[in-house]
């Protein structure tokens, strides 16, 4: 899947999500962040442990919100020079792979270390944040559906299994 800069970012990125770590966050940090969580919380069992991280990775975006801005910076910052290449072709003046590489090296020296930012592509982007919460809020809506549904039936089978034989008491003294 290609980006806004055309680039593959899923092949190449595919570990990034707007709700991991992205760069410039500390992983070391992040870890420590999900451990706290899992001795407050106490998860027992993979359902829990799901919703742990999930509730681990969406305070650390609520906390590291700034880096989203700093990569739709750094995003806005590149579109603003990738279409003037395009508009250079279509005009039939295409740009050498070499004066295309020499214009990139200078973005990237002008955003430094928040190139990044670019190469990773929409997800670390409030956009990108905003659809991965969505997709994660359709996939948790049918988790929640097929966990009632389960449990429902468990109720019902406890209900309906035959009752357990009843002991009698000893006859009343007249």
């Amino acid at each position: 899947m290609a980006d806004r800069t055309g680039n593959r970012t899923v092949l190449r990125h595919g570990g990034y999500s707007a709700t991991s770590v992205l760069p410039g966050e500390s992983e070391a940090e992040f870890k420590k962040h999900h451990r706290d969580l899992i001795s407050e919380l106490n998860p027992a069992g993979p359902l829990e442990d799901d919703i742990v991280e999930s509730v681990a990775r969406l305070l650390w975006r609520k906390k590291n919100l700034r880096t989203l801005t700093i990569a739709e910076d750094a995003q806005w910052r590149w579109s603003a020079i990738r279409p003037v290449h395009i508009d250079l072709q279509l005009l039939g003046e295409p740009k050498s792979d070499s004066e295309i590489r020499n214009e990139k090296d200078q973005v990237k020296n002008a955003l430094g270390e928040n190139f990044k930012f670019v190469e990773i592509g929409e997800a670390a982007t409030f956009d990108g944040l905003e659809k991965e919460l969505s997709v994660k809020e359709r996939l948790d809506f049918l988790i929640d559906r097929y966990l009632k549904r389960l449990l429902f039936l468990r109720g019902l089978k406890s209900i309906s299994s035959p009752p357990a034989k009843r002991i009698n008491s000893p006859p009343k003294a007249a």
